[in-house]
């Protein structure tokens, strides 16, 4: 079965009908909303970015989905971008390791370069080196949940004698990654390596762009032995905004799309939406939009909407999530299921990979550390 759900990338943003803008408070807060009606309409995944410049708040994504964790049950909660290439990967590896425990195995996340450049130097890097600290930070994170002893050396972090990440994986599985990208064929290649997710955020892009890269890491995922090209793990990223009334639909979107720091002043909503994924209109557009996605990228595993942007209120986004929990998801998925080969993967879930790999096993590394040096 296909997973859909929510992702958001935390803007402030000044609502362009009254010029009032969330303080960071409110938006963290309405963040944890958001995520909590996307589980009570019955979604299946939350997803937040990571960002570390005004105006975005979700600058630690691991804190905020683990508060999340704690007030939800089932929706599993993901990353719209970890920053593979900024983040220290033995950092990434124990703070979603800890996560992983604290939910109950119900995380994965998406690695991704980010499209802030002047991030690269508030961290110590380079931003030049884009693809190369992607490759090599994403290695050295798979070592370190592969195996409970690393020894490592690399170009652009101090090297690891016999070291331990901790906590070790929840039941000896890692959490799925997906791999984001939108124009970097380097990084779909990078998911076809190791047989990871690709996550395609077609949000600003024709189809035809999207059909060509995930063709790509399709015949690549099959090229390295993990499947047929079909039965590859592929998601996408979409945009709506809906009202019983498609004319109205546009009618109140038109100000924030206008004016939306990302889009704003630049094509037409009508040519935007022509173009992209974007769609402003009823319930039923969205449904025959989105349901004739797998055309261009064949049978998929997640589908994710941006809904909470370019100022819009937490009432307004409240309602437009239980538009789509209630009328547009139950109809995808059940059109998504017509036809779809029974040899294509369900979206990754923490049960369904640990019963792949044999069944829970505690992975916890027993051993006595020496308090001063660390060492065994």
């Amino acid at each position: 079965m296909m997973h859909f759900g929510i992702f958001t990338v935390g803007d402030i943003t000044a609502d362009p009908t009254n010029g009032s803008a969330p303080t960071e408070h409110e938006r963290i807060k309405a963040t944890v909303a958001i995520a909590q009606k996307a589980e009570e309409v019955g979604l299946d995944v939350f997803a937040t970015g990571e960002h570390h410049n005004p105006p975005f708040v979700p600058s630690s994504p691991t804190t905020t989905l683990a508060y999340i964790g704690a007030q939800t049950k089932n929706i599993l909660l993901s990353t719209a971008t970890t920053l593979i290439t900024t983040n220290d990967p033995v950092k990434i590896a124990e703070d979603y390791a800890t996560l992983q425990h604290l939910v109950d195995g119900r995380v994965d996340l998406m690695m991704g370069r980010g499209n802030t450049g002047p991030v690269y130097p508030w961290f110590g890097q380079d931003n030049r080196k884009g693809v190369e600290l992607a490759i090599e930070n994403y290695a050295l994170l798979r070592k370190l949940w592969d195996n409970d002893v690393v020894n490592w050396e690399g170009q652009f972090r101090t090297p690891l004698q016999g070291f331990t990440a901790t906590p070790r994986p929840l039941d000896g599985v890692s959490p799925f990654v997906w791999h984001g990208s939108i124009r970097t064929p380097e990084i779909a290649e990078q998911a076809a390596y190791y047989g990871d997710g690709f996550f395609h955020n077609n949000i600003f892009w024709p189809m035809s762009h999207t059909k060509q890269m995930v063709q790509l890491y399709r015949q690549r995922f099959e090229h390295y032995g993990h499947g047929a090209a079909h039965q590859a793990i592929v998601g996408l990223g979409g945009q709506v905004f809906m009202h019983k009334n498609s004319q109205e639909a546009v009618r109140q979107f038109r100000p924030y799309f206008d004016n939306a720091p990302v889009y704003g002043h630049g094509p037409s909503l009508e040519d935007f939406s022509a173009q992209t994924p974007l769609t402003v209109g009823s319930p039923q557009q969205v449904i025959d939009r989105y349901a004739a996605m797998r055309d261009h990228v064949g049978d998929y595993q997640r589908q994710l909407f941006l809904i909470d942007h370019a100022g819009l209120p937490l009432g307004t986004v409240l309602d437009q999530i239980e538009i789509l929990g209630s009328e547009v998801v139950p109809v995808l998925r059940r059109e998504m299921a017509v036809g779809r080969p029974a040899d294509v993967p369900d979206a990754p879930t923490h049960d369904a990979r640990t019963r792949a790999a044999g069944g829970a096993r505690d992975a916890t590394v027993y051993a006595a550390g020496d308090a001063v040096t660390g060492r065994v």
